[in-house]
């Protein structure tokens, strides 16, 4: 039997707040294996879109070049990841983090 999704206090797993990311843990981030279909830098950069504070993107992103990977990685329709993090109106912070170390929209 299924259980209704818990919200709020009733999850069993809280958010975490104030968490330290040390340079390691950021490093372990470039590791992540990708879904069958998903280019492995693609994945990599959303997983730590949708996980990390704009802060700490900024500082993985410095990892993420110094291990010379894809900024610009695209999936099988063209679009980059600055076109699917460009879509999200909250995501200004990570727009630009991603423009100053030279990714680029395929998409207009």
């Amino acid at each position: 039997m299924r259980e209704e999704k818990k919200a709020g206090k009733d999850r069993t797993q809280q958010a975490t707040r104030n968490e330290e990311w040390s340079d390691d843990r950021l490093k372990a981030c470039l590791e992540v294996l990708p879904p069958e279909g998903l280019p492995a830098d693609y994945n990599i950069l959303l997983r730590a879109y949708r996980g990390m504070t704009a802060e700490l993107f900024e500082r993985f992103i410095g990892f993420y070049v110094e291990a010379g990977k894809d900024i610009n990685v695209s999936l099988e329709d063209g679009t980059t990841f600055l076109d699917h993090v460009s879509r999200h109106r909250k995501a200004t912070e990570y727009v630009s983090i991603l423009e100053n170390v030279g990714a680029v929209k395929k998409i207009a």
